[in-house]
């Protein structure tokens, strides 16, 4: 089981319980987490680099001081979570973290700067993404109805197999982001246009 204060490298945990437990100033470097249980959970002020959680609850887990690289969230909940209380330094190498076939519903990056996330293949309803650096990103297959963009950075982002979003183009950074239709329709609408249908 994860402790405080540990330094775990190589491990896996598999169907931990960790549900609404604490746990501060630990390392995890190349660890697997296996259909482990965190929600509500806090970690404080850990350090997770190379990390996998496949198949996991992490519903509500709080990330107080917390930093993560190549950190990787495979067909897990990881629902209204607020990223904005993590330690993103400045500098990175790498990519920070993405996530594939999650649900990420109702979570917060607010401001972030997280240029080459994969969000793919999620649900990810209601997120908030206003002044993120985005740049780079891919959204492919992604579900992202009632999801915030506002003054966020989505140069060369890869948007053309996500869906339900609204972007309003005056109002976000989108240079040779990619698009594709039917879902690229809806940028029409944060124009001052008129569209006759005929």
């Amino acid at each position: 089981m994860p402790e405080s204060e540990a330094h775990h490298a190589g491990q896996v945990f598999k169907r931990a319980d960790l549900r609404q437990a604490s746990i501060a100033s630990s390392t995890f470097h190349d660890c697997t987490f296996d259909r482990c249980c965190l929600a509500e959970a806090t970690l404080e002020g850990c350090r997770l680099v190379g990390c996998l959680f496949r198949d996991c609850d992490l519903s509500l887990l709080r990330v107080p001081g917390c930093s993560f690289i190549d950190t990787r969230f495979e067909g897990s909940k990881v629902i209204g979570v607020d990223w904005t209380r993590a330690d993103w330094p400045v500098a990175r190498l790498g990519v920070a973290m993405g996530f594939s076939a999650c649900l990420i519903s109702h979570s917060t990056f607010i401001g972030l700067r997280l240029p080459g996330i994969r969000i793919e293949d999620c649900v990810a309803l209601d997120v908030d993404f206003r002044e993120a650096d985005l740049s780079g990103a891919s959204f492919a297959g992604t579900d992202l109805s009632g999801s915030l963009f506002l003054a966020t950075n989505l140069t060369e982002a890869d948007l053309s197999r996500a869906r339900n979003y609204r972007i309003d183009l005056t109002q976000n950074v989108v240079r040779r982001a990619r698009f594709a239709l039917p879902e690229a329709m809806s940028l029409l609408y944060s124009l001052d246009i008129v569209l006759d249908e005929e």
